[in-house]
């Protein structure tokens, strides 16, 4: 892991912690997204993104987010919560729209009074970044933020006709 970043994690009981040190980005939101897809093929429907130490997310790593939240929100009893984040992410979180898919820092929650003890327990997260292009995943994450909130779609349209047109050429290269 980069010393810019890390993304560190543990299972409690009817939760799955993950937590964000440094910046959440495109480098390591696909780390992100790969843990809490395996935490939800396992059978986890209520993920905590712990913010306390990140120092801003760019669009890719609110995407991401959005992405897992809106798979969550399918599930019963599924759910996103967001812990501890500064005004800083809570206005990016929010001036995405993305306070509508998730809990952002909810004073009612099991967790709420053993956050200290969880993040005792969290172990470094390392994922296999190769798994799909940088470019896909920057992609599906700004799609993730339109679908979520058709505003964006002017905020991000001109990024995704690039990604877009990016994401086709190298598909044609790889033929």
């Amino acid at each position: 892991m980069s010393e810019e970043y890390s993304i560190s994690a543990y299972r409690e009981n009817e939760f799955s912690w993950i937590r964000c040190d440094g910046k959440g980005s495109f480098t390591n939101s696909p780390v992100l997204k790969d843990w809490c897809e395996r935490e939800m093929a396992a059978g986890v429907t209520s993920i905590v993104v712990d913010l306390e130490e990140c120092k801003g997310m760019d669009s890719t790593f609110m995407g991401t987010l959005a992405g897992l939240a809106m798979r969550l929100m399918k599930l019963p009893e599924g759910k996103l919560q967001i812990a501890a984040p500064s005004e800083r992410s809570r206005k990016s979180l929010e001036d995405l729209g993305l306070d509508v898919l998730m809990e952002i820092d909810p004073q009612e929650s099991s967790w709420r009074d053993s956050m200290e003890d969880i993040r005792a327990k969290l172990v470094a997260c390392k994922g296999d970044e190769e798994k799909i292009g940088q470019g896909v995943h920057v992609l599906d994450a700004h799609r993730k933020l339109c679908e979520a909130d058709k505003r964006n779609t002017e905020k991000f349209g001109t990024v995704l006709d690039y990604l877009e047109a990016e994401v086709k050429a190298k598909e044609a290269e790889n033929e």
